[in-house]
């Protein structure tokens, strides 16, 4: 068998499940001890870097790393990654000496921005600080996107959400709100080197069914209703309210709807519950506020009765799936009247170019989405970039940001006369020894056995008075630390030299997890996942997700391999190991921002 390849960035970044999961490549783990040290304002400032907006994610973020936590493996819970990450917001100094200068003198580059949202926004903080002159279009009043329309207050408070965006509005760059931009080519006409375009996905789906035309005035798509309510417009509802859909916007939808007189408020979605595409912390706030969640029905016909709007007429669907977790949705023939005062229809949404000209270079596919360079972000018109949900559709504000990291390297490439994809630069890493004596290390290594903490929170009666009242009220300095304190510091790697080990078994006996194995050397053609591999493994349920590490041959010509993917990175067999063969080193990830895939 081959020995592992540790050459490259990308076998450390694999095992620190958190941080490869972030679509920013955040150091989750660094964040979290400088937490576990009250040093709130340097776990702040890490994030920032990054995620560019801690705060706001600290609350409403997506989380794709905390499904990837390691603790999630060995119990229920994982870390409380996102919520930690609001603590270094809420507990941080004052930061203004830390952020970047912005050069007085301009490189003579201009880029416009279009849309105030997470991605452009991002491009603006990552070119500010090398000079570029950059102004941003935005059709609102005010900055942040679909972070400020389709987020509602008691998720995000406009005071949190003000603070980080004025961070980046008042790096220098030229806005214009209000400003609607109606041509791509007219755009292309003015002064701009670099057009960046991040608009979002604004246009609804719409429920095209019997009685649309003749309900429409009790029909409105979500995220336009949403907008209305956080701008001001909306500040009332009627008291029987329905939700179409199964996502984040649907969960917003009926939670504003229940602050603004709904007594009653039913989610119906064409789903199982389980197959809903809402966040489960999202479906169950749903539930704490008495809101009634209908899976597997879906719309027939929007019923008027003598003029008036009466409610919606449903089917009951079947689902069922087949070996390959395919589903079917198969109508029962049931049918069920619910009566209701207005619909919200939430049942996704798309992104919309009519201002784009078709004639200009700037290609689109089936679906109307321009055809981009993955790598990029680079459209068919080499001046024009996409980025956030206007690159590929709906996802998330981290991919947002970084989308907008990676475009913005991109932009940067383009001016300096380089290709963007073939000249982008390289990240690199480095490992740092944490020893600090003969069985202690600079990090916090004893395993804490302790659940997830709950975030206090709001009594769910009082928290439905009030749209403006934020629900989560975030953890105290006390929960911070206990729950920081429950992260395996999975960026501290067992780092294994060949050379001085003297094949004891020592590691092998103390590793809890019974991750390290010495097996015989096997044929250089064999795979490491070979069963003949496999089954002469302590455990030898192997997570097919992640590697397996493989030694170069000891002086016996047996091997080490480690299970990677178990490992708590405790450094217990680096304490026992006689001879030093073991050592704990925090992995460095230089450069983040061109890792970034």
């Amino acid at each position: 068998m081959k020995k592992t390849d540790t050459s490259h960035y990308r076998h450390f970044l694999k095992v620190v499940d958190c941080q490869q999961a972030c679509p920013a490549h955040t150091p989750v783990p660094e964040y979290i001890r400088l937490i576990a040290d009250r040093k709130y304002t340097q776990a702040y400032m890490l994030n920032w870097e990054s995620n560019v907006f801690p705060g706001i994610l600290g609350r409403v973020c997506d989380r794709p790393c905390e499904p990837a936590c390691r603790r999630g493996r060995v119990e229920d819970d994982p870390v409380a990654i996102c919520r930690l990450k609001r603590v270094a917001a809420d507990y941080k100094g004052d930061i203004q000496a830390l952020l970047p200068e912005i050069p007085r003198t301009k490189n003579g580059k201009h880029i416009a921005l279009i849309g105030a949202g997470p991605a452009s926004l991002t491009v603006a903080r990552d070119l500010l600080p090398l000079g570029y002159k950059i102004t941003l279009f935005e059709r609102d009043l005010q900055a942040g996107g679909m972070m400020r329309s389709q987020i509602p207050a008691f998720r995000l408070p406009e005071t949190v959400l003000d603070e980080e965006l004025d961070l980046i509005l008042q790096m220098g760059l030229k806005v214009r709100f209000g400003v609607a931009i109606n041509s791509m080519k007219a755009m292309l006409e003015e002064i701009f080197d670099v057009v960046f375009v991040g608009t979002g996905a604004p246009k609804g789906r719409d429920v095209r069914i019997p009685g649309r035309q003749e309900a429409k005035d009790h029909l409105t798509l979500g995220i336009d209703w949403l907008a209305s309510v956080a701008f001001g417009h909306t500040r009332s509802i009627g008291e029987r309210v329905i939700v179409l859909g199964g996502g984040n916007t649907a969960m917003d939808c009926c939670r504003t709807a229940k602050r603004l007189g709904g007594k009653q408020v039913k989610v119906v979605v064409r789903s199982t519950f389980e197959a809903m595409k809402a966040s489960p912390w999202e479906k169950s706030d749903a539930a704490g506020e008495n809101i009634e969640i209908i899976p597997n029905h879906t719309p027939l016909e929007f019923v008027m009765e003598k003029g008036k709007f009466k409610g919606v007429l449903f089917e009951e669907l079947k689902s069922s799936y087949d070996e390959k977790g395919k589903r079917t949705l198969t109508p029962t023939g049931n049918t069920v009247m619910m009566e209701c005062d207005e619909v919200l229809i939430a049942i996704g949404q798309d992104t919309a170019f009519p201002w784009i000209e078709r004639d200009i270079g700037i290609e689109f596919n089936e679906w109307q989405q321009p055809v981009l360079d993955e790598t990029s972000l680079q459209s068919s018109l080499p001046t024009v970039f996409f980025g956030g949900d206007a690159a590929f559709g709906p996802k998330n504000i981290i991919t947002a940001v970084a989308h907008g990291h990676k475009a913005a390297i991109s932009i940067d490439l383009l001016c300096h006369g380089k290709d963007p994809v073939l000249e982008r630069p390289v990240s690199d890493f480095n490992l740092v020894s944490q020893k600090m004596g003969i069985h202690e290390w600079s990090y916090h290594n004893k395993i804490k056995l302790d659940s997830r903490y709950p975030v206090p929170r709001l009594d769910w009666q009082e928290a439905i008075e009030k749209l403006t009242s934020e629900v989560e009220l975030g953890y105290d300095e006390k929960l911070a630390l206990d729950e920081a304190h429950r992260c395996f510091n999975c960026d501290v790697h067992t780092i294994f030299s060949e050379d001085i080990c003297i094949e004891c078994s020592a590691c092998e006996d103390v590793c809890p997890v019974d991750c390290i194995n010495f097996i015989p050397a096997q044929a250089e053609e064999t795979e490491v996942r070979d069963p003949i591999v496999v089954n002469r493994l302590r455990v030898s349920d192997i997570n097919p997700e992640q590697e397996l590490f493989v030694s170069a041959p000891l002086k016996t010509g047996h091997l080490m391999i480690k299970d990677e993917d178990v490992c708590l990175h405790c450094g217990l067999c680096a304490e026992r190991c006689p001879t030093g063969a073991w050592d704990m080193k925090k992995f460095i990830l230089n450069n983040a921002k061109a890792a970034i895939e």
